[in-house]
């Protein structure tokens, strides 16, 4: 069942907003659902859902939008692009196609390998330029609309475009989960974002450096949001990398906590606690929310790695922050963690065995999980230009933590090094790669396909970057600009 939280506008437009994977997925996307209500309330426009598995068209779509945003959604886009037998590259294509574009995370970091598929791709905060968008898309031909989206703020036109600005907009309407739905991944859940970046900026995260700056909305707007919410349902989530940096925290946390207090039944989701915020006060209400383990990031075990990394975490803080946890009812916590930072040693790895030991000998009965994935380079950020471990090296790391891990009777799991490695290919890839990602979707998209295509196509993967080479993102123009991101790695080498 589906309950729309807005009223539907009809048109003669027949607009596809395409996720490029099922529709449990796609009914969790916060980004796209929220776009879809945009041009669902669009005059002019009727907007038509889709999904990987869900690709039942039966009028004829004008153009076609894509949400990306993990690096193998390309996958995904050529599913729904073949189901609607229309050509996978843009240069295929001709006036009786859809004009076919993306946006999305994924896109606004480096949008050079997936441009050979799109006529436009949209870089950056999306709101605002997605009205303009579909105005200009409604209202002329193929030929003019693609002159007329060169004046919008943050459209890239491959082969127009020699750069592009990222698009950045003030947070004045809050984003809340407009579609509720008891197929989507988080059942029936009103999903608020609370604030968009991260301040702490360490030194891998694009998700950081890509939403700067750091923006919140403002307190009397997230309660009226929460209210409208629980008109609907009793999940409410809070979503936003650094949710307790927003400068009314507390108050919010107290909002919800007094509405429990009162009888009001409602189960609260936090996507992540700030290690050193995690305070008693907000631990109690997640309590009173319903929530029994939440999740804190901690990225390296040793402290001279997490200077590297401007993770300025010490060790005090993160048992602290279990401490509080446990103390306060959580149940448990899963401890987020990464192997194969740039410059991490065997005694780095060792203080993984160490810290773990301590946690649990300080909680007993409290269920802790480190949750482990590898070091993947990305663009715009200070280890953009890093070269990422051998595969064989970091899978002997993996296997000597599951072993002693194992000894000291703590959980831990690991993503996969082998599609780590694949994604850190895509992250820092440039327009090479697009015969390629065709190439491994014909063969199944699995992991055998990449290094299969790889060789039959001949074609050079760069593992790293010099400091004064030209990168494929330079096209995106974005702050902190490169010269800065330099400083940034330079200062932090002298940390070590």
């Amino acid at each position: 069942m589906e309950r729309y939280l807005y009223k539907s506008n009809s048109g003669n437009y027949n607009f596809l907003m395409a996720y490029p994977a099922i529709e449990e997925f796609a009914l969790a996307s916060l980004g796209y659902l929220w776009l879809y209500k945009i041009a669902d309330t669009h005059e002019g426009i009727n907007a038509i859902r889709c999904s990987t598995d869900n690709v039942v068209i039966s009028k004829k779509i004008d153009s076609i939008a894509f949400s990306m945003s993990f690096d193998f959604d390309y996958a995904g886009v050529f599913e729904i692009l073949e189901k609607l037998n229309i050509p996978l590259y843009s240069a295929e294509r001709n006036e009786n196609h859809p004009l076919i574009f993306a946006g999305g995370p994924v896109i606004t970091t480096n949008p050079c390998p997936y441009e050979a598929f799109f006529d436009f791709l949209m870089i950056g905060d999306g709101e605002e330029s997605f009205k303009q968008v579909l105005d200009i898309l409604k209202s002329n031909s193929r030929c003019e609309a693609l002159k007329l989206l060169e004046n919008v703020d943050g459209v890239y036109i491959p082969g127009k475009n020699k750069t592009v600005k990222k698009a950045v907009v003030p947070l004045h309407e809050v984003i809340y989960t407009p579609i509720l739905s008891d197929k989507g991944y988080f059942k029936d859940t009103f999903i608020i974002e609370v604030e968009r970046g991260c301040m702490n900026r360490c030194a891998f995260c694009t998700a950081s450096y890509i939403n700067l700056p750091f923006r919140s909305y403002e307190y009397d707007k997230i309660i009226a949001a929460i209210d409208l919410g629980l008109q609907y349902t009793n999940k409410i989530a809070l979503l936003g990398a650094q949710i307790s940096a927003h400068p009314d925290f507390d108050a919010i946390m107290k909002y919800i906590e007094d509405k429990i207090d009162n009888g009001v039944n409602i189960e609260l989701g936090i996507s992540s606690l700030r290690t050193d915020a995690v305070s008693p006060q907000m631990v109690q209400t997640l309590v009173k929310g319903g929530q029994k383990h939440s999740t804190i990031a901690i990225e390296a075990a040793s402290e001279r790695l997490r200077k590297y990394i401007n993770k300025n975490l010490k060790e005090e803080q993160i048992l602290n922050a279990v401490r509080i946890s446990r103390e306060n009812g959580l149940k448990g916590l899963k401890i987020y963690s990464m192997i194969g930072i740039p410059t991490e040693t065997q005694d780095d790895i060792n203080e993984f065995l160490k810290l773990g030991k301590k946690i649990k000998d300080e909680n007993k009965g409290f269920n802790i999980e480190f949750s482990f994935s590898s070091f993947v380079p990305k663009p715009h950020t200070p280890f953009q230009w890093a070269k990422r471990e051998d595969t064989k090296s970091l899978e002997k790391k993996q296997k000597y933590l599951e072993k002693e891990f194992s000894k000291l009777g703590i959980s831990a799991k690991f993503s996969s090094i082998k599609w780590d490695y694949w994604q850190s290919v895509l992250s820092r890839g440039g327009k090479e790669l697009a015969p390629f990602l065709v190439e491994v979707y014909r063969r199944g998209a699995k992991i055998g396909a990449y290094k299969s295509a790889l060789k039959e196509l001949d074609i050079k993967v760069n593992e790293s970057f010099n400091l004064d080479q030209p990168l494929p993102w330079d096209i995106i123009e974005m702050e902190p600009r490169k010269t800065l991101l330099i400083n940034e790695l330079k200062r932090l080498e002298k940390r070590q």
